[in-house]
This record gives structure tokens, C-alpha cells and sequence, in this order.
């Protein structure tokens, strides 16, 4: 196995040298904060601490208290634009993004050169955990807007000594022809799309598979660590598929290595804990919780990210010693829905249709009927006799989900595609 890092030292250290790196980053942030800070200022003194020199341990994290989204929302529509959470006068600041506004308001957010050169060295250790170095040209699929992920990925590239190629403003046909004739060998993208350019190369009559591009890393849904979408798209290009997990308010805190065995947590740059989501106690698999260690300007300390994972702490067979979480991000705790007494998330969902390769797209419907909440599943299906395809969606779904969902046929290329973020549901029960 070819392994390659970012920081070769951190990322196979042993798990008490970990901590003590935790530790100390953890004691440096914390004084900052309670000092400059005045969002977690009084967030921390109101819980309690005052002093930084009282963490000792990360086992003292359980003594801090818990950030939600919504106080973060609360405090920047108190204090607009940016809220309090900022450490620095705002002039130290060279950049804001905002968060895609995907479940409410969009969030902005700042950072300054030294938390922006953070974020290049975690988007770094994604693609070094990926293979990609110096002798790669990575073509980005996005249109370069207000949203960090694509930007803070590209000064990854760069941390790297990669080529980085820009595919904004190009429609998907102009970003085939780009990554072809600039001999990218590296794609950075959603899932969604990924899936897309592979239709929209065969409209086009382009072979993807005789193209440079050898990995492919995507972010923004659970569609890399998903067993079908993953094939798909491997399949399509003729490459392997690197998952990536993040957040505008967090960071970039999670990576697929060559092993492709979960998704790692950086926890050279985050402290990572799981807890249960009702209690708030430590749990294998629950509610991911972050926190950023170098993000000193906007930080986020015990962040509720709403993300459903299941920790594994062994080490992986490429040496890391990260946290990893089996199977990526399970679901979003906000998007799990019950119908007829099921837990169902999402990606259950798009694992049972994208293991039928002949499923070109799919939309997730959610109504109320007779008093009771109603699941639909409407699928685009290529090929010859697609009805058989989706019944035989419909018998995994009562196989798998242990309950009976209508899957309805739909003509093709009627339901949207998705560059960014994929809105697959629509939820139009009564609250």
C-alpha cells in the first residue's frame, strides 16, 4: 500500500502523544478566547471556567460546555454581520464566507491569514491522505462563490504544490473538455456531480475513462462513503474515490486514506468526541462534536454538528492513528425521519437506489396522508424494461428499511442535477 501524509509525525502518533498535542493547543486556544473573545468569554466563564491553565487534559473537555447552531445564528442576527465570536479586531481578518444556508440562514463567517493558512494545511492532509502531491494538476468542478469549501480546498492544492485548475464559470460540458485538454489527474467535487459529468460525457460522447483524472475526492453530502454511489462513480471515471467531511463553522475534519476503510478525523487539528444525541454522554455511535485547535480567530469549541457517525478508534492499516468513522457521516440528525415507527436517514435511502447502476437520479418525498406521515421515492431509470428495476427497488427498500415505499418511474432527465449541495427531499407533511 502506497501511503502518503501531511504530517507524517501527528498522524501516526501514539494516542497519548495525541493528547498531549491536544492539550497544549487546546490551553492556548482557551486563553485567547477567555480573554479577547466575548462570545465563548462568557460562554466559558458563564460554565464556569475561567482559567486556561485548568485544562489539563482533553478529559477535561466534558467541563466545557456545548455550542449549538442556533447560538451561532442568534448571536450574528444580535450583532450583524458577524456576530461576537471573533477574537481579533476586525481588522486582522483577510476573509468571510458563508455557510450554504442548506437547513436556514446562511452564516458568515471570518478568518484571518493565520486561520486560513489552517485550513490549507487540514485541506492539505486530505489530499496527501488521497496520494496527491506535487505532481498533480486537481480540476475544481465548482463555480468559486461565497462558500468556503471549494476555496479553502484550492489553498490545499496549493499547500501541496499541486496545479490547481479552476472550472468556474464553465458549463459541464466546457469543465470535461478543461480537465481533459489541461490533463487533470484529480477531480475535486460533489458526489452529485461527479455522477453528472459521467451523463454528461456520454451525451457528449466523451470516454471519462481514458481520461488523466485517477482520484477523485468529494465533499458536501454522504455520497463518497455511500458503497453504490462510491461504485458508481468509480466506475465511471475508471478512479478511486476519496471522501471528504466538513463545515464552514468547523473546518476541514475528515478524510478518506488509501485503505478506504471510514473516513479519518483529524485530530491533529480538531478534538473529536461522540456522544449520545438526547443526553450528551460519550457514546461509540452518536452525535459527532467538534472542536477546532487552530482556528483561534473564530473558534468553535464543542460544536454540535448534528452529523450521525459511528467511531472506530483502531489503527488503520495505513498507519494513522485517527479516529475513524466507519461508514462517513451516517445521516443528519435533523433530516432522520420516522415513517410508520422507522428511523430512516437519507442516505439509507440513495444506498439501496444507487446500487442499481441503471438509476440515473432520484428524489425523496415526504407527505402527510390520512393523519399519517407518507414516504415517496421517485427515480429516472436508464436502460431497457426500467420497471423491473424499480421493483426490485421496491423489495430492497421493504427488505433493508423492514418497510414498504412506493417508488414511482419518472421520464428522464425531469428531475434537477446538482453542482453544489444535493436537495433531494421534498417535506411537505404538516408540522
Amino acid at each position: 500500500m502506497d501511503v502518503s501524509y501531511f504530517d507524517r509525525e501527528i498522524e501516526t502518533a501514539p494516542r497519548e502523544k495525541l493528547h498531549q498535542h491536544q492539550t497544549a493547543r487546546m490551553q492556548t486556544l482557551l486563553h485567547e478566547v477567555l480573554t479577547s473573545n466575548a462570545f465563548y468569554g462568557k460562554k466559558l466563564r458563564d460554565a464556569g471556567f475561567t482559567d486556561a491553565r485548568d485544562f489539563k487534559s482533553v478529559a477535561d473537555m466534558t467541563r466545557l460546555p456545548f455550542t449549538k447552531k442556533q447560538e451561532l445564528v442568534d448571536d450574528q442576527d444580535a450583532h450583524p454581520p458577524f456576530g461576537t465570536n471573533l477574537t481579533y479586531p476586525i481588522e486582522r481578518y483577510v476573509r468571510v464566507h458563508q455557510t450554504s444556508g442548506t437547513t436556514g440562514r446562511p452564516m458568515r463567517w471570518l478568518d484571518t491569514r493565520e486561520s486560513w493558512d489552517w485550513w490549507a494545511r487540514c485541506w492539505g492532509a486530505v489530499f496527501r491522505a488521497a496520494g496527491l502531491g506535487e505532481h498533480d494538476r486537481i480540476f475544481f468542478a465548482f463555480s468559486f462563490g461565497p462558500f468556503i469549501g471549494f476555496w479553502a480546498a484550492w489553498a490545499g492544492s496549493e499547500k501541496i504544490g499541486a496545479l490547481a485548475i479552476s472550472g468556474g464559470a464553465q458549463d459541464s460540458y466546457q469543465r470535461l473538455r478543461n480537465l481533459i485538454d489541461l490533463q487533470a489527474t484529480a477531480l475535486c467535487c460533489t458526489p452529485s456531480y461527479a455522477l453528472h459529468l459521467i451523463e454528461e460525457a456520454h451525451k457528449q460522447n466523451v470516454d471519462l475513462r481514458a481520461s488523466g483524472v485517477k482520484r477523485i475526492v468529494v465533499a458536501g453530502e454522504p455520497g463518497g462513503s455511500i458503497p453504490g454511489t462510491k461504485a458508481r462513480i468509480e466506475e465511471g471515471w475508471n478512479a478511486k474515490l476519496f471522501d471528504h467531511t466538513g463545515a464552514t463553522e468547523v473546518g476541514a475534519h475528515g478524510f478518506t486514506c488509501v485503505a478506504q476503510n471510514g473516513v479519518h478525523l483529524n485530530e491533529g487539528e480538531f478534538l473529536i468526541e461522540v456522544v449520545d444525541p438526547k443526553t450528551g454522554e460519550p457514546a461509540d455511535e452518536g452525535e459527532l462534536i467538534l472542536t477546532n485547535l487552530d482556528r483561534v480567530g473564530s473558534p468553535i469549541v464543542r460544536y454540535r454538528t448534528g452529523d450521525q457517525v459511528r467511531l472506530n478508534r483502531a489503527t488503520c492499516e495505513c498507519g494513522r492513528t485517527f479516529a475513524r468513522m466507519d461508514g462517513g457521516i451516517i445521516g443528519r440528525i435533523d433530516q432522520m425521519f420516522i415513517i410508520r415507527g422507522v428511523n430512516i436517514f437519507p442516505s439509507s435511502i440513495e444506498a439501496i437506489v444507487r446500487a442499481y447502476p441503471q438509476v440515473q437520479e432520484f428524489a425523496i418525498e415526504l407527505d402527510t396522508m390520512d393523519a399519517m406521515d407518507q414516504l415517496q421515492v421517485k427515480v429516472e431509470v436508464a436502460g431497457e424494461n426500467p420497471q423491473s428495476i424499480v421493483d426490485a427497488i421496491a423489495r430492497d427498500m421493504a427488505h433493508r428499511l423492514a418497510l414498504r415505499v412506493p417508488i414511482t418511474l419518472v421520464s428522464p432527465e425531469t428531475l434537477p442535477r446538482f453542482e453544489l449541495k444535493a436537495r433531494r427531499i421534498t417535506d411537505r407533511r404538516k408540522k
